[in-house]
């Protein structure tokens, strides 16, 4: 089996490579990595091309244009990668007749009636909620044998990177005023357990819609106070305030979220809560400070 991974330079496509190990080969956009091979999504030829030359039997799709923000202010582009650059590689894989695994998001849904299960009824606030239903339907409409993962706050320690964590971490280290929603609720999922469940659901037989999240339903604000006392933070440095207050350019779903009830009844893979996921990004904050 060959298993093509678009997108795994990102923080969840570095994940899908390390636990699919030497059966992956894994594509990058901007951002170069060891042995991983360039693509721009919206190029239709060189995504054909290469889906021919490889030849995979599973290609996941992680790759997205993710900035919420951005979305709202460069529509175009944000259509051009979470639309027509998911239509390309789901195109590619019918031909190579390929299973394909698309990672979606629970911004698919308006945030009255979260965590929301897969066959609850989208209606997106924002831009990039709209593309990437429009992807889902793209790829429901091109491949038969798909699998969508809906995903929701994604979240790991990952030296560089731009995650909710990540972000907390840079902060409580320099003591430096962090500004928290209290008013959005989801389902925090760490995404080494994201990648194993993923990886197993890739390896099955199931089609439709997945939602691998972890199995806790928290506000942001209370997921920033126990990851500040498991991290070893003193919680001063977090600021509560309303979605209205932070001023965010694109509409967030307040009771978003996604259900992971009839994903975990089908998963060997058990789906962890935030102090399990916790725990293991303390650890490796230690790891990295040695």
């Amino acid at each position: 089996m060959t298993v093509l991974i678009v997108g795994a330079s990102g923080f969840v496509g570095g994940e899908l490579m390390n636990v699919f190990g030497g059966d992956a080969a894994g594509t990058f956009c901007r951002t170069p990595g060891p042995g991983l091979l360039s693509l721009d999504i919206t190029d239709e030829a060189r995504v054909r091309d290469l889906v021919e030359r490889l030849r995979p039997t599973l290609i996941i799709h992680p790759a997205a244009q993710p900035n919420v923000d951005r979305c709202e202010t460069e529509v175009h582009e944000s259509y051009r990668v979470n639309v027509a650059g998911t239509r390309n590689v789901a195109a590619a894989a019918a031909r190579a007749g390929a299973r394909f695994v698309y990672f979606s998001t629970d911004y698919l849904f308006d945030g009255t009636a979260g965590p929301y299960p897969p066959d609850a009824v989208p209606c997106p606030l924002q831009v990039y909620g709209e593309h990437k239903l429009e992807a889902e339907r793209a790829i429901r409409e091109t491949v038969e044998n798909h699998l969508i993962v809906r995903v929701c706050g994604a979240y790991g320690y990952h030296p560089g990177g731009k995650n909710f964590i990540m972000g907390l971490i840079a902060k409580g280290s320099r003591g430096e005023r962090m500004n928290v929603p209290a008013d959005q609720w989801g389902t925090p999922t760490f995404v080494k357990n994201l990648a194993a469940a993923v990886r197993e659901l890739a390896l099955s037989t199931h089609t439709g819609v997945a939602h691998p999240v972890g199995s806790d339903y928290v506000s942001r604000i209370d997921f920033a106070r126990i990851a500040a006392e498991i991290l070893g933070f003193p919680p001063d440095f977090l600021h509560p305030l309303s979605t209205a207050e932070l001023g965010q350019l694109a509409k967030r779903p307040l009771r978003g979220g996604l259900d992971n009830h009839s994903t975990q009844a089908i998963l060997r893979t058990r789906l962890t809560g935030v102090r399990e996921g916790l725990q293991h990004v303390r650890r490796r904050m230690a790891d990295h400070a040695r």
